[in-house]
């Protein structure tokens, strides 16, 4: 099995959304493309679904931007991926093919149930938990680069001063 870009994307979006913390400003869209190198015709409709699901507040306007909405101690990990990956999507497409097993087939209950184990054991980890350690120390250090450069873009050179000789 393998996620999709999709469900990659928004858990990024979430991740990066969980240690904005305090910040005067919200993240922008702009800014998490940049910080994962993600085209923003994607992020918009991650980010769309991610606002849907109220998980995200998106805010639109000059001061605009995004804000974790979620409670990251309860949002957790397998139900993102069953909204984002669609829960009832099946491994294999039993009934769009022309099997010869269909009718008699053991696989699609198995398949089912690695399915469920697997949603299950992403049921114990929140989105706190996958920002926690390391990998929120490395997303705080981002924001911290984002921010700063950001800052020292838009920094103003004051003229120097004209001396009187």
């Amino acid at each position: 099995m393998r996620l999709t870009r999709f469900s990659d994307i928004g858990l990024r979006v979430l991740i990066y959304l969980e240690r904005a913390g305090e910040r005067l400003h919200p993240v922008t869209v702009a800014e998490i493309g940049k910080q994962f190198n993600i085209p923003l015709n994607h992020l918009v409709k991650v980010v769309g679904q991610l606002a849907k699901l109220g998980w995200v507040q998106a805010t639109r306007g000059r001061n605009g931007g995004l804000r974790l909405a979620a409670d990251p101690a309860t949002l957790t990990i397998g139900q993102v991926l069953r909204k984002l990956e669609g829960e009832d999507d099946e491994l294999v497409d039993c009934d769009g093919t022309d099997c010869a097993l269909k009718m008699d087939c053991q696989l699609r209950g198995m398949l089912r149930a690695g399915m469920r184990a697997f949603y299950d054991a992403m049921d114990r980890y929140t989105l706190a938990h996958a920002t926690a350690g390391n990998t929120g120390e490395q997303v705080v250090r981002m924001h911290r680069m984002f921010l700063d450069g950001a800052a020292a873009k838009t920094a103003v050179a004051l003229p120097e001063p004209v001396s009187e000789d």
